[in-house]
């Protein structure tokens, strides 16, 4: 007999799928970077240059903590500081062109691991997961950006 419990293991077991393959999609990255450090770089990839500021809140540190990661990658070449051309008083914190190829990299890697995955699925069965997906992440409402880059995701 299928219960409510059937459900949350089915759930927890995609889930851990899901994260497995977020996990390998990082792997290279990781090598070089810490995993707050990748976050950030998700954030100023995706949103753009940003007040440094913004980006300890968004990822949830002391702005203080914050300064010595972005100095750590400024020298690793990951970000610049740019000042902001609205307000002087302001420093942004922009991503390389290396920081973006490597986001790229990343997020082409999880791409290409998801499509394998669905390939190696039936076509009714492939159309019966996006539905269900796309019906549990409606369920689930809005994830905050910066909660969805814990594990390096940018969209």
């Amino acid at each position: 007999m299928h219960s409510p419990d059937d459900d949350v293991e089915a759930v927890l077991a995609g889930s851990r799928a899901v994260v497995g393959i977020s996990v390998r999609s990082l792997a290279d990255a990781l090598e070089s970077l810490t995993l707050q450090q990748y976050r950030v770089l998700v954030l100023v990839c995706r949103r753009g240059p940003l007040r440094s500021g913004a980006l300890a809140a968004a990822i949830g540190v002391h702005p203080s903590t914050f300064t010595r990661a972005v100095d750590r990658l400024v020298a690793a070449g990951w970000v610049v500081r740019q000042d902001n051309p609205d307000t002087r008083r302001e420093v942004l914190v922009a991503p390389t062109g290396t920081a973006r190829e490597l986001v790229g990299q990343v997020m082409d890697r999880r791409r290409a691991q998801f499509e394998s995955v669905l390939e190696r699925m039936a076509p009714e069965d492939r159309a019966l997961v996006a539905a269900g997906f796309a019906r549990f992440a409606e369920a689930a409402g809005d994830v905050d950006f910066a909660e969805a880059t814990t594990l390096g995701y940018d969209s």
